[in-house]
């Protein structure tokens, strides 16, 4: 199972680990429990 989470505090995408998830943008490790809690869906964009 494949999901796709954003980083709480910059909104890019983060990476794929199992137990901590690691945003290359800002750097911020997010522990997998904290994901639900921290997460923040990206804006719609207009088309």
């Amino acid at each position: 199972m494949k999901t796709t989470s954003c980083c709480p505090r910059c909104h890019h995408e983060l990476d794929e680990g199992p137990i901590i998830y690691r945003c290359a943008n800002c750097r911020r490790a997010v522990y997998a429990a904290d994901v639900e809690n921290e997460y923040i869906p990206r804006q719609p964009v207009a088309a």
